[in-house]
């Protein structure tokens, strides 16, 4: 029945008249959605009679044939193709929404198309790897925030780290990244330098509800890309190193000694004797304290168990005296007092991710 229905129309192909066309895509639409489970032949002559139809009709035809194929589990996959590489007004409903699409189909689309392709992509419920992959490779920032905020786009361990990479040049990616659920938890806190304040409680918040496996697995896989992105050592490393373990054999690596070296602008033999005592690489302590992350020394400190005396001395000798640190003294305190040590103590060893040769580790 449907399929003598559709030669009949298919008769009315020859119209010349636009208006008549049209009627006929619709009447040939209608009727393959008034049938369910369509065989393979005759979905092939929809598939045919469809795609032949659309190909001559105008865009706000093809929009109205995009918007309800878009809808349906089962459209004629020719077309679906077709219009998936259309115009991004055609396009959208079907990269969105169409299932039948392979991941063949948008990978297709994502190495072929612009940023409205790939954004509308971004938004279907599932995107598999290797497409989300291609989308971090050719998305730019506004597409990859789209495709971030999708928790059904999975996307690899690299595209994790592009994502990270380019979140570190662009704050308007902060949030898509740190709120995004799938990034592993070692990126994540890779963050926590570059983001502002209200972010970096919500990185605390997700450290704090890890387990210690997840938490192993995560510091394993960052070892090598923190390695990669390193600087060199300072000139005077292992002049420091040699003070600092001639200091420990002596038990004088104190709180108060690194004070001392401060005022004496012993940077790299403070940087050492911190690493020491907070237990964390010299890196990661260069970090915080060429950048006067105060909130950051505040976590280090914590979690080494200083009191707030002492994290308020290193606050104020390493910031700038143009900063009114003095001013801010108060605050300064109100902050390290509200961070719980246990809080502070799981946030560090995301920050322990690899102890050099001739680290106090090693010595």
């Amino acid at each position: 029945m449907i399929q003598s229905r559709l030669h009949d129309l298919i008769a009315l192909a020859d119209e010349p008249s636009s208006s008549r066309r049209r009627e006929l895509l619709r009447g040939v639409t209608d009727l393959f959605f008034a049938g369910e489970n369509h065989g393979d032949v005759e979905m092939g002559l929809f598939d045919d009679v469809l795609g032949q139809l659309a190909g001559e009709m105008e865009e706000a035809v093809r929009i109205e044939l995009a918007e309800r194929l878009g809808a349906t589990a089962n459209a004629p996959p020719a077309l679906t193709r077709a219009l998936a590489s259309d115009s991004i007004a055609v396009a959208r409903p079907i990269l969105q929404g169409a299932p039948q699409l392979s991941e063949a189909d948008l990978l297709h689309v994502a190495r072929t198309q612009g940023q409205d392709h790939l954004r509308a992509i971004s938004q279907r419920p599932t995107v598999p790897a290797i497409v989300s992959d291609a989308i971090v490779e050719r998305g730019d920032d506004t597409t990859l925030g789209v495709l971030l905020r999708n928790e059904g786009a999975v996307l690899s361990r690299e595209a994790h780290e592009a994502a990270v990479d380019r979140a570190a040049a662009n704050p308007e990616l902060h949030e898509a990244v740190i709120d995004r659920q799938a990034l592993p938890i070692d990126l994540l806190n890779e963050m926590y330098f570059v983001a502002e304040a209200r972010l970096r409680d919500r990185i605390m918040e997700r450290n704090a509800h890890v387990d210690p496996a997840t938490l192993e697995a995560a510091l394993k896989a960052g070892r090598n890309r923190v390695a990669a992105r390193d600087g060199a050592l300072p000139p005077d490393y292992d002049a420091a190193v040699a003070a600092v373990v001639a200091m420990k054999t002596r038990g004088a690596v104190t709180p108060q000694a690194l004070v001392s070296m401060l005022r004496a602008n012993k940077t790299t033999q403070f940087l050492v004797a911190l690493a020491e005592l907070a237990d964390v690489d010299f890196h990661t302590a260069r970090k915080i304290i060429e950048r006067r992350e105060i909130d950051a020394l505040a976590v280090v400190c914590r979690a080494a168990d200083f009191d707030r005396a002492l994290f308020l001395t290193f606050a104020l000798l390493i910031l700038d005296p143009n900063d009114n640190a003095m001013g801010k003294a108060k605050s300064y305190g109100e902050l390290y007092a509200a961070l719980p040590r246990d809080a502070a103590l799981r946030t560090l060893r995301f920050w322990r991710m690899r102890r050099t040769t001739g680290d106090m580790a090693a010595a």
